[in-house]
């Protein structure tokens, strides 16, 4: 009998000390990054009514939180500039302490296979340049990555899955390429650490990605709830269907303190491109009041030009204007063109920098002040036709767009019967914001003009810096 009391004794003490403990979100590790000059939002567990000491290597003092009822705890920190590597400790009896913790710039990066595709690629599809930046990583180099387990549910998951790597070959290895080219870019320009969250799953649809109370409320009779009212899978393809993204992963990375988002998704929708431009601002709408900012910029890439098993048909043509229809709708936001780095023959193009660079563009440009070059994608906001030509004019910076007059392919004009035919556009060396559209014998009174409208087509025409006009058409058939 007292060998029972004492061993009851015993589970009594391990299991208040389990309790005692102090335990953070999964997000909150050794070699994080914290946003910079910002109030930081920091949340964990311990007993509940526990009171939890609080202090870092760059602030005096010490923050005070207790735990609620249910053990749940949250507070704002205040972070100071760029700098590090800095420690936090957390301690309600039992001490917690985060080490090599940097402060800088804090990005979200989500989206399906292209976003989660890491540095060393997909079998048999690499990523360009990668070999050289995985071997040469340096752990002094301040980017840090974070990358969240799949994790689908039917209910809201309060924690995730993370892991956040420095910038060794390993952490280089695992990292999303889009999104360590996009970090790269904004470390070298910016001179700060940089760390890129990683929440992706590929394969998977923007409604997955969504709040499934929203898209009740907004899109009832578009979608299917049959899984989430019966608490059970789809057989086919479970993590695409409506919300359970939002409820295993990106519910329990929000609110971690952060400048922006980067998306790069579209190809699961391809075939609903007209409902895409009604999901997505729903979608950045949920994201800035999931965290608590209404002007939190949104950078988005356009689909992989790809040849989708019919390079002709006009599906990712249709899908790339659909999404840059969907800026007029989402302030803050930007859209990183990829007519220019796609592969006929694979999804998964090999070229990220190209993508990760535009995305950096977009941010030095829009949230850092940077001046100097034209990093939004050009888009056409007049079309006027004439006999037997189209002008079509663009929204396009300051230089204008390239090649001046000379003519390229990848235009069609169409008549009044809607069929539509080959024809050459030329950039207006008097006004190279205009683009003539011409030379379509076939189309003596055009009334629509398009330009990119096939899943697989060349880009022809670019700003003066690179960037490739998006795929366009003025019609509506």
């Amino acid at each position: 009998m007292k060998r029972l009391l004492t061993l009851i004794a015993l589970l009594a003490v391990t299991l208040l000390n389990s309790y005692a403990k102090v335990e953070l979100a999964p997000l909150f590790a050794d070699n994080m990054v914290l946003q910079r000059d910002s109030k930081a939002a920091i949340w964990g567990k311990a007993e509940p009514g526990a009171r939890v000491v609080i202090t870092s290597t760059w602030a005096k003092g010490k923050t005070v939180v207790h735990a609620d009822d249910q053990g749940r705890w949250n507070v704002m920190l205040a972070t100071p500039s760029a700098g590090g590597p800095h420690e936090l400790t957390f301690n309600d009896g039992d001490r917690l302490t985060l080490k090599n913790i940097l402060i800088g710039e804090v990005w979200i990066c989500a989206g399906q296979s292209n976003m989660e595709m890491t540095m060393r690629g997909f079998m048999g599809q690499p990523v360009e340049g990668a070999a050289e930046l995985i071997l040469t990583a340096k752990p002094s180099v301040p980017i840090r990555s974070c990358n969240l387990s799949r994790i689908k549910s039917l209910e809201l998951e309060e924690e995730c899955y993370a892991r956040w790597f420095e910038h060794t070959s390993e952490g280089v290895a695992e990292a999303s390429a889009t999104a360590y080219f996009f970090a790269k870019r904004l470390c070298d320009v910016l001179g700060v650490p940089v760390g890129i969250i990683n929440v992706s799953w590929g394969g998977s649809p923007i409604e997955a990605w969504m709040n499934p109370e929203l898209l009740r409320r907004e899109f009832a009779e578009e979608f299917s709830f049959a899984h989430l009212d019966s608490m059970t899978w789809p057989e086919e393809n479970p993590w695409k269907a409506p919300g359970v993204l939002y409820n295993g992963m990106l519910h329990s990375v929000a609110p971690y303190t952060a400048k922006g988002f980067l998306w790069y998704q579209g190809c699961d929708n391809i075939s609903r491109y007209e409902q895409y431009k009604r999901l997505q601002p729903a979608f950045v709408k949920m994201l800035r009041q999931e965290w608590g900012n209404d002007r939190m910029p949104f950078y988005f890439t356009q689909i992989a030009p790809y040849g989708y098993f019919n390079p002709d048909a006009p599906d990712a043509g249709y899908m790339m204007w659909a999404q840059a229809q969907t800026l007029e709708m989402i302030p803050y936001s930007g859209m990183a063109a990829t007519h220019d780095v796609g592969e006929v023959n694979c999804i998964h193009p090999a070229d990220k920098k190209s993508v990760g660079d535009r995305l950096a563009f977009l941010a030095l440009v829009n949230d850092y002040g940077y001046e100097g070059i034209d990093a939004a994608t050009p888009i056409p906001i007049d079309f006027k036709f004439e006999e037997g030509q189209a002008i079509v004019t663009f929204e396009a910076g300051y230089m204008g767009l390239s090649p001046l007059s000379k003519d390229v392919d990848g235009f069609e004009l169409a008549g009044e019967d809607g069929i539509f035919y080959p024809a050459k556009g030329i950039v207006l060396w008097n006004n190279p914001k205009k683009v003539l559209v011409y030379k379509c014998p076939q189309v003596q009174k055009p009334v629509a003009v398009r330009y990119g409208m096939k899943n697989w087509s060349e880009a022809t025409v670019f700003n003066c810096f690179g960037v490739p006009i998006s795929p366009f058409r003025s019609d509506n058939y």
